[in-house]
C-alpha cells in the first residue's frame, strides 16, 4: 500500500479507483540444502496466515526512514510474539531505504539502518515465522527522496542504485534459511491509474530481472531461496493479462534445484471493492452474502468477483508452478458509521483467505497500526495486545489454523520441544470426519483435505489412507507425506500437526495430475478408523 501517510501519520493513502473499478493496492541454522526446501504448494501451505508490519520500516520523514515517523511506536519483540501467538505464521515487513542510501557508485546503505532491519527480521525469524522483506517507499512519487521511478529519465542510474541496494541486502541475509523471502518492490507503477504505460512496464520488468540476478549471485541460500516479484502496481488484471508483465528468468539459481520446480513467487494485492475496503466515509460498510442493507453494500466486487480474480492468478501462475502471495488485503474500520461493520470486515477477510487457499495462494493482511476510524489495525502496537479478535479468528481459521487462547505470549524465545515420533497405533483411536475440496484445471488438480478427529481420546501421530480416482497421480503435497503417488495413498502427519485433540482438526493437501477424471478421493481412514 502507498507509503504516504495521514490520519496522525498512520492511515495510508491508497490508490484511487481504476476506470474498471479495480484497485490493488531459536535462530535457524542456515543451510543450502535445496532438497530440504519446500515445493510451491508446500510453501504456500506452510506460510499459513500472514500479517503486514505496515507503516513502520517503510515510514519516513523528509526522505529519511524512521519506524516512528508515522506515529507508530518502536517495534518490539513482544508485538511479534503476540502476532505469532494469535496464529499468524508469516510476517511481511515493508522497508524503505531512501535517504539511508549513500552516493554512487557504491550506494552504501547506512549501517545502523541495515542493522535495524535485520534486528526486526530476527524478531520474527527467530520465532520460526516466515518473513518477507521488500523495497517499499522508494518507488512512490509522493514520498520525499523516492528514486525508483519507472518513468524517470535516467534509468541507468536508477538501475545501478537498485542493483547495489539489493546486493547489500541480499548479502546481509545470505545465510538465512528459506523462511526468509525477498520481495523486489511494492506497488510500482507510473502513478496514473488505468492501463499500464510503456516503457514504464518494461522498466518494472527490468527491475525484477536485476533483483533476481543480483540476489542469486550473492550465493549461499540466496541461490535457491524463494524470491517474490510483482507486476504493475500488484494489480491482478495487469499482471495476469496481456499488458506487458514478463516473468524474470532465473538463470543464476542453484543447479541443485530440480529442473521442474520454480523458485519465483508472484506478488499481487487485493482491495476490491475500494468503496468498502478503503474509501474513508461511512457510505459502504457491508460486504458479502450476509449483508443486510443493499444501500450499504457495494454494487460490485462481491464474493463471485473475488473468486474470479484469484482463479485468474491460479490459472496463469500457480498452475505453472509459481506460487502467489496476496501480499496485501484488508478493509478499514467504519464502525463509527455502522456498528455491524466489523462483522463484514471479518467476512471479507475470511472469504479472501479461503479463496486464495483454494487457488494455491498465500495471504498477508495489511495492518497499518492504526485502530481508530478508518484504520486497518488488528493489534495495539504499544501494548502488544489484540484489538480485532473477530477478524483475526476469521483469517486464521480460513487459512486452516486454529486461534490460541488469548494469553500473554513470552517475550523470549520459547524452548523447543520434539514432536512425537512414535508410530501411529494400529488400532483406531476414535472416529473421524473428512472434507475434501478439489479444484481442477486442464490435466491438473489441487485437493485440500480437512481431517476432524471426532473421538474422545487424543491422537498422537496419525496416518490418513484414501484411494485416488483412476488416472490421478500426486505430484506434490503439503502438511503431510504421501506414498505411493497413485492408487491407495497413505498420508502421514508432519512434525507440527501430529496431535489431534478430540474435536481438533488439521488441513493437508496435494496437487495431482489427472487424465480427465478429477473426482475426489474415497475411502478415508484415520489410523484405520473409517471416516465419514
Amino acid at each position: 500500500m502507498s507509503s504516504t501517510a495521514r490520519r496522525a501519520g498512520l492511515a495510508v493513502v491508497a490508490a484511487a479507483l481504476a476506470l474498471t473499478g479495480a484497485v490493488y493496492g531459536a535462530t535457524r541454522p542456515a543451510s543450502a540444502d535445496v532438497a530440504a526446501q519446500l515445493t510451491a504448494p508446500q510453501l504456500v501451505a506452510d506460510m499459513g496466515a500472514g500479517w503486514n508490519l505496515g507503516n513502520q520500516l517503510e515510514a519516513s520523514n523528509n526522505g529519511i526512514p524512521s519506524e516512528t515517523a508515522w506515529g507508530n511506536p518502536v517495534i518490539t519483540q513482544a508485538l511479534i510474539n503476540r502476532v505469532k501467538a494469535s496464529g499468524f505464521r508469516t510476517i511481511r515487513i515493508p522497508v524503505s531505504y531512501l535517504g539511508n542510501i549513500g552516493s554512487g557508485p557504491d550506494y552504501t546503505i547506512t549501517a545502523a539502518w541495515l542493522n535495524r532491519i535485520e534486528e526486526v527480521v530476527k524478531y520474527a525469524y527467530d520465532q520460526g515465522l516466515y518473513v518477507v522483506i521488500n523495497m517499499h517507499g522508494d518507488g512512490y512519487k509522493s514520498v520525499g527522496g523516492s528514486w525508483l521511478i519507472c518513468d524517470a529519465a535516467d534509468q541507468t542510474t536508477i538501475r545501478a542504485k537498485y542493483q547495489k541496494v539489493w546486493q547489500q541486502v541480499a548479502t546481509r541475509f545470505a545465510s538465512y534459511n528459506d523462511h526468509l523471502i525477498l520481495e523486489s518492490m511494492n506497488e510500482e507503477f507510473d502513478g496514473q491509474y488505468g492501463n499500464p504505460t510503456q516503457p514504464c512496464y518494461s522498466n518494472i520488468n527490468a527491475y525484477n530481472q536485476i533483483f533476481v540476478d543480483t540476489v542469486r549471485r550473492t550465493g549461499g541460500v540466496n541461490a535457491s531461496r524463494w524470491l517474490l516479484v510483482p507486476g504493475w502496481n500488484t494489480n491482478i488484471d495487469y499482471t495476469v493479462g496481456n499488458y506487458g508483465f514478463a516473468l524474470p528468468t532465473d538463470q543464476y539459481r542453484s543447479s541443485s534445484i530440480p529442473s521442474g520446480e520454480q523458485r519465483l513467487m508472484i506478488s499481487v494485492h487485493y482491495y476490491d471493492p475500494w468503496d468498502f475496503t478503503g474509501q474513508e466515509d461511512g457510505n459502504i460498510t457491508q460486504w458479502g452474502p450476509n449483508a443486510t442493507n443493499p444501500a450499504k453494500t457495494s454494487t460490485w466486487g462481491q464474493a463471485d468477483y473475488l473468486d474470479g480474480q484469484l482463479k485468474k492468478v491460479r490459472d496463469t501462475f500457480v498452475a505453472r508452478g509459481y506460487p502467489v502471495l496476496v501480499g496485501e488485503y484488508g478493509s478499514i474500520d467504519k464502525t463509527a458509521a455502522d456498528s455491524t461493520n466489523n462483522r463484514y470486515r471479518a467476512d471479507y477477510a475470511r472469504t479472501l483467505v479461503s479463496t486464495a487457499k483454494k487457488y494455491g495462494a498465500a495471504t498477508a493482511y495489511w495492518d497499518n497500526g492504526y485502530n481508530g476510524a478508518y484504520g486497518f489495525g488488528l493489534f495495539n502496537r504499544s501494548t502488544a495486545t489484540v484489538t480485532q479478535q473477530g477478524i483475526i479468528d476469521a483469517i486464521i481459521t480460513a487459512a486452516g489454523g486454529t486461534t490460541p487462547p488469548t494469553t500473554t505470549p513470552p517475550t523470549t524465545t520459547p524452548p523447543t520441544t520434539t514432536p512425537p515420533t512414535t508410530t501411529p497405533p494400529a488400532n483406531p483411536t476414535g472416529t473421524c470426519r473428512v472434507t475434501s475440496a478439489v479444484s481442477a484445471w486442464n490435466t491438473g488438480l489441487t485437493n485440500s483435505v480437512t481431517i476432524t478427529h471426532t473421538g474422545s481420546t487424543a491422537v498422537n501421530g496419525w496416518t490418513l489412507t484414501f484411494t485416488l480416482a483412476t488416472g490421478q497421480s500426486i505430484t506434490g503435497g503439503w502438511s503431510a507425506t504421501y506414498s505411493p503417488a497413485t492408487g491407495t495413498v497413505t498420508a502421514t502427519n508432519a512434525s507440527y500437526n501430529g496431535t489431534l485433540a478430540p474435536g481438533g482438526s488439521t488441513t493437508i493437501g496435494y496437487q495431482a495430475n489427472h487424465t480427465g477424471n478429477a473426482a475426489a478421493p474415497t475411502g478415508f481412514k484415520l489410523n484405520g478408523a473409517t471416516c465419514s
